[in-house]
């Protein structure tokens, strides 16, 4: 397994509104490897995983994002998509009237044009998935994200992981609002996918998701910048002393620039 990146970003700046969010964020993970990202709120965390994706609502005035050799900023977001790109969602949205079933049906078919699955065959792989999550069997006929509880909105994020089989994922505070038994079934959902073939970002406000998905390298991002990174050994750092050393040690050089 090469350790050469194949996810990269580079020097990336982004805005909303007029309102510099991000001010030069590099970041590269290889094949294979679990990265971590965190930072106090109002760092940044979540307008990186939107600009990934493509949201509309944010301008980059500088950098790439590249993935599998292509600069993800040149491609819509579907197409995105289709390259293998994931986002799991911190406030998934609720879309009345198409089942969770249909939905993940066509969102794989969307996904995987050259690799399309008998429908018979995506029903029992999916009634699988269901029962690793620890979703009862019913879930796949209600409507997406309807009337779900915050970890039935969480699960369905793993959910559609697991359906669609990325090949590079970001977990946009996934962890937020799930009680631990929530958080441990989450976990495994995700550690399910993880391996050679698969990488994974981990953006989170809370260390205790990574005691259950360990990262391979953790990074702090603080006021747009990524200013420290290290291994999995910052998170029990982290946890002991919060950002308040991190700010200490490293902010001076970031406020320089």
């Amino acid at each position: 397994m090469s350790e050469t990146p194949y996810f990269e970003i580079r020097n990336l700046h982004a805005e909303t509104e007029g309102k510099a969010i991000l001010k030069g964020v590099d970041l590269s993970i290889a094949q294979g490897k679990t990265h971590a990202l965190m930072g106090p709120n109002g760092s940044g965390k979540s307008t990186l995983a939107n600009v990934i994706m493509g949201h509309p609502a944010y301008d980059v005035t500088e950098g790439e994002i590249l993935f599998l050799g292509q600069n993800l900023l040149e491609l819509d977001p579907e197409e995105r998509a289709r390259l293998g790109v994931f986002l799991a969602f911190q406030y998934p949205v609720a879309i009345p009237g198409v089942s969770v079933a249909k939905f993940l049906k066509s969102a794989h078919d969307a996904t995987h044009a050259d690799k399309k699955i008998k429908p018979a065959e995506f029903l029992k792989e999916l009634r699988e998935n269901i029962k690793y999550l620890e979703v009862d069997d019913s879930f796949i006929n209600r409507y997406l994200n309807e009337g779900f509880s915050g970890g039935e909105k969480k699960r369905m994020e793993i959910l559609q992981m697991l359906t669609l089989k990325p090949k590079f994922a970001v977990m946009d505070e996934t962890d937020s609002g799930l009680d631990i038994d929530a958080l441990k079934v989450v976990s495994k959902g995700v550690n399910k996918l993880t391996g050679p073939d698969f990488g994974l970002l981990v953006i989170t406000h809370y260390e205790r998701i990574l005691r259950y998905i360990s990262p391979d390298h953790l990074h702090i991002l603080i006021d747009g910048k990524i200013i420290h990174s290290g291994g999995p050994e910052l998170v029990k750092k982290l946890e002991e002393s919060g950002y308040d050393w991190v700010r200490e040690e490293f902010g001076q050089e970031v406020l320089a620039h």
